[in-house]
């Protein structure tokens, strides 16, 4: 759903009712699904006030919230590079002047000297003001070579939905007449200085079930975007349509990707003379990552000519354009142990962050354009630290690369072959961290796998202690330990806090994400979900196996995808668990399908409305797995009004299902923010204050 008035919504929830009762379930909360009902926005208000009542008077609470601010405001941040437009480079910055950001740029080499010129290109809250419109920034797309016409993103309150603008980046201002789409949940790219290819809601039956694109049409300037043509069309049940490009030296490379479920898409490219879009070879599971002397570099998702799953190959691009046979090169793979996170190209290096054992390590690759064949070979940056890949210079084969532990702050380098890392900029410490160790351990889950996970606490402690454990586990997404201030989807500095009042704080890198490649996703895929739950389990009894906490004193937290996670873990085990942490969640996974963006990730957990599906389904679904009679661990929910990728009804109606029962919930919905909830610093701020007083009441001071 993109832009639904009241009553869309009240016929899209009327019909809603009809399908789940003749499915025969009773939902006595389904009234909660409407988003903005003035009914269901009243139960959201007295669910605040309540929660406010308990926490936001307490002692130390304000002074959480004053330090947290402090830290995520705080100006010695890294100013991470953003794109490379010629000799300049660019930077989103966010600070207490600044709470919705300033887009900016510098001279390159300032930047590299660390002592960037910083000159301001859009002051977002003063852009806002002017407009009188709660912007959030979602981006800048400017056109290479010149970097002159950019096209710049912004959402209201931070939906996904964004609007669209032409802007140009000499004259520091909208172009007047220039392209504009208004808000939508657009796919935008330049095909060159005149002409868009433009995925977005062009009217009825332009859109997918998921709530995204179905076609893309190519706009010329000048002419009103009802007279785009179109170029490609999915199907009203694929997840969307999206539009993207990369440049290689002075060619610019459109595409258009066809998601037909979450996990497989088909790929267009331009053919030679540019005339139309054809299909390719590259098979429907594998991942573009990026194009690189004139070779499209793929990541496998699963096996594929002989390459395992896990590696990255080459297609020529050229090949593929002119409808000639195409080699498939190998460029890596990775060994058991390791797995292909990131990959960014320079004009004559591949760089890839790889995870080994869930440790960063870099990665330079070249290709012997005699042979086509690629060598490789690691580029010590840090030991036994999260390396990320942050940007690149694409004609000195340079990247920006940052490397950090959970308690040693950021550096960012630049990087280049065969030379030391130069140092960009350091984060200086944000605590002291001299009292606190980290460990790497390994708990066994049910069905004998290990699963790694962090534990930070203080030196020498001893004795069991509240804990708390954060895990995600879907989707691909590898889990990798961050300084304990700088994780805002880990509610900001609560870990930090956490662990200077003498507990522990645990990250989990359990099945169904990316930490050891695909094999690691797809043993906890459909079907296969419960492995993510029983490793989860597995690291909260082996805290308790090794003494370094008890049941019952265990917290866990998961965001989206990790509120179906933790729903289930306090369902199946609430004698385990002491409390729980739910942000942006699912959790009514029987008709999730049918909420919001749902219908996008049926790849992921399965399609409910099929008896065979919702067998397993249904085992685990934390809405319906809520039993009358059984004590639950207290819940902290929450969320945003503006989320438009996963429904607040979710988190809604299991409180609303859990207060009935009798147990504990605090509840919280801002009305801004969008799925990552937090619109600015102020608001991460409160939630992380907020959550710190959660856990002190409930697994501290209860007795």
């Amino acid at each position: 759903m993109i832009r639904a008035t009241l009553a869309a919504l009240a016929l899209s929830c009327s019909f809603a009712a009809v399908s789940f009762a003749a499915a025969g379930e009773d939902d006595p909360w389904l009234w909660l699904e409407d988003i903005e009902g003035p009914k269901a926005l009243d139960w959201v208000k007295k669910e605040n006030a309540a929660t406010d009542k308990l926490i936001l008077g307490r002692p130390g609470f304000e002074k959480d919230r004053q330090r947290a601010k402090a830290i995520l405001d705080d100006d010695r941040q890294i100013a991470e590079p953003g794109d490379v437009m010629g000799d300049t480079i660019t930077n989103f910055w966010r600070d207490a002047n600044n709470p919705r950001g300033i887009w900016r740029q510098s001279p390159l080499d300032a930047y590299l000297a660390g002592k960037p010129q910083w000159t301001t290109l859009i002051d977002v809250d003063a852009l806002g003001k002017a407009e009188k419109q709660s912007w959030v920034w979602h981006g800048a797309d400017c056109l290479a070579p010149e970097y002159k016409r950019c096209l710049i993103s912004v959402s209201p309150g931070g939906t996904d939905a964004d609007i669209v603008r032409e802007w140009d980046r000499t004259t520091k201002s909208f172009v007047k007449d220039g392209f504009t789409l208004p808000q939508a949940k657009s796919s935008v790219t330049w095909e060159n200085a005149d002409t868009l290819l433009v995925a977005t809601d062009f009217g009825d039956g332009s859109m997918t079930a998921s709530g995204y694109p179905r076609i893309v049409k190519r706009w010329k300037r000048g002419t009103p975007l009802s007279t785009a043509q179109t170029v490609a069309e999915g199907e009203h049940e694929d997840v969307g349509m999206n539009v993207f490009a990369f440049t290689d030296g002075d060619k610019r490379w459109p595409m258009i990707s066809r998601g037909k479920t979450f996990y497989t898409t088909d790929y267009k490219l331009p053919n030679t003379d540019a005339s139309r879009y054809i299909s390719t070879i590259i098979p429907d599971t594998a991942s573009v990552r990026d194009v690189i002397d004139g070779q499209l570099i793929l990541f496998l998702n699963r096996d594929w000519a002989d390459v395992p799953a896990g590696s990255l190959v080459s297609l020529s691009l050229a090949d593929m354009a002119a409808g000639r046979q195409v080699p498939i090169i190998t460029a890596m793979t990775p060994t058991k142990a390791q797995a292909i996170e990131n990959v960014t190209a320079t004009d004559n290096i591949l760089w890839v962050k790889a995870l080994d054992d869930v440790e960063g390590k870099l990665f330079a690759l070249r290709r012997d354009p005699a042979t086509g064949n690629w060598s490789q070979k690691q580029v010590p940056l840090a030991d036994n630290a999260t390396v990320g890949i942050a940007g690149a210079i694409g004609k000195r084969d340079t990247i920006f690369a940052t490397a950090e532990t959970m308690l040693m702050p950021p550096t960012l380098y630049a990087v280049s072959e065969g030379a030391a890392p130069q140092t960009v900029q350091s984060l200086p410490a944000t605590f002291d961290a001299k009292n606190m160790t980290v460990e790497k351990r390994f708990a066994t889950s049910k069905d004998g796998t290990k699963i790694p996970y962090f534990l930070v606490r203080k030196k020498g402690a001893s004795g069991p202690v509240p804990a708390l454990v954060h895990a995600y586990g879907g989707f691909r997404a590898a889990q990798t330990p961050g300084y304990l201030t700088g994780q805002p989807y880990r509610a900001g500095p609560l870990g930090l806090f956490w662990v200077e009042d003498g507990n522990a704080y645990v990250l989990a890198n359990i099945r169904g994400g990316g930490e050891y490649g695909p094999a690691w996703h797809q043993a906890a895929l459909r079907e296969k979900r419960q492995n993510s739950f029983d490793d989860l389990h597995a690291v909260a009894e082996d805290l308790v196996a090794t003494g370094v906490s008890r049941k019952g004193k265990i917290a866990i937290s998961g965001r989206s995808n990790g509120g179906v996670l933790v729903g289930a873990a306090m369902t199946q085990r609430p004698d385990l668990y002491g409390a729980v942490i739910s942000g942006s969640p699912l959790k009514d996974m029987r008709r999730y399908n049918k909420m919001l963006a749902g219908a996008s990730w049926v790849a992921e957990y399965g399609n409910p409305d099929n008896p065979d599906d919702w067998a397993f389904m249904s085992k685990y679904s934390p809405y319906q797995n809520i039993r009358k009679g059984v004590k639950y661990p207290p819940i902290f929910l929450y969320l945003s009004t503006k989320d438009d990728r996963v429904h607040p009804g979710h988190a809604r109606k299991f409180a609303a299902r859990l207060g009935e029962y009798g147990n504990k919930v605090y509840y919280h919905e801002y009305l801004e923010g969008g799925h990552s909830v937090g619109a600015d610093h102020a608001e991460d701020a409160v939630r992380a204050a907020m959550l710190h007083a959660f856990l002190l009441r409930e697994l501290v001071e209860k007795r």
